[in-house]
């Protein structure tokens, strides 16, 4: 049982490195070399766990981001949806903070460098269920059905974009003006305004 643990740990910590490291330095930039050295596995571990190779790892570490994502969605259910707006942006914020404006997102990192049908509908699939989760949230908000979904793509879209400009400018402000036009668009279609 002690080793089943451990085995498990090892490959849990392989595919959060794997993500952090989409995050920072994209697809190409990221090889099994210091995904080993980040999460400090042996050597051997890697086709052990995926014996799919990089692939199945990277697919691995889009299934973390996605869950990751909805799992701080679901702390935003039952808020009005500008609130839910403000919070999705402050998630990016945190993001872009902690890693001194040196990280962004591991779903588009691979979206932008991928070849591969099988990565690219993984992300495809991330990205989707991003959009339903939010697009739920912000209805429950008080954002009109007929409106949800496009405004959660808008919501999205335009994340990813300033994530993409603070990193390259290192400044917050891409992003910060982004936040307050999106959570603009938010209040004034929402039903619920408090």
């Amino acid at each position: 049982m002690a080793r089943e643990v451990v085995t498990s740990d090892i490959k849990r910590r392989m595919i959060e490195q794997t993500e952090a490291l989409l995050a920072k330095k994209g697809l190409h930039g990221t090889s099994f070399t210091e995904v080993l050295q980040a999460s400090g596995a042996p050597r051997g571990s890697l086709y052990h766990h995926f014996p799919g190779g990089k692939e199945e790892l990277v697919l691995a570490a889009l299934g973390t981001a996605r869950d990751m994502a909805i799992l701080s969605l679901e702390s935003l259910r039952g808020k009005p949806a500008e609130e839910i707006a403000r919070a999705f942006f402050v998630l990016w914020r945190t993001v872009l903070s902690r890693s001194n404006l040196d990280a962004g997102c591991a779903v588009l990192s691979v979206t932008v460098a991928a070849h591969s049908p099988a990565l690219l509908d993984g992300a495809a699939r991330v990205f989707r269920d991003w959009r339903v989760r939010l697009g739920d949230l912000l209805i429950e908000g008080g954002v009109p059905k007929s409106r949800a979904t496009a405004i959660a793509t808008l919501m999205i879209s335009a994340a990813e974009g300033a994530v993409a400009l603070s990193r390259a400018e290192k400044s917050f402000e891409p992003l910060d003006s982004v936040a307050v036009e999106l959570q603009a668009v938010v209040k004034a279609t929402s039903k619920k305004r408090r």
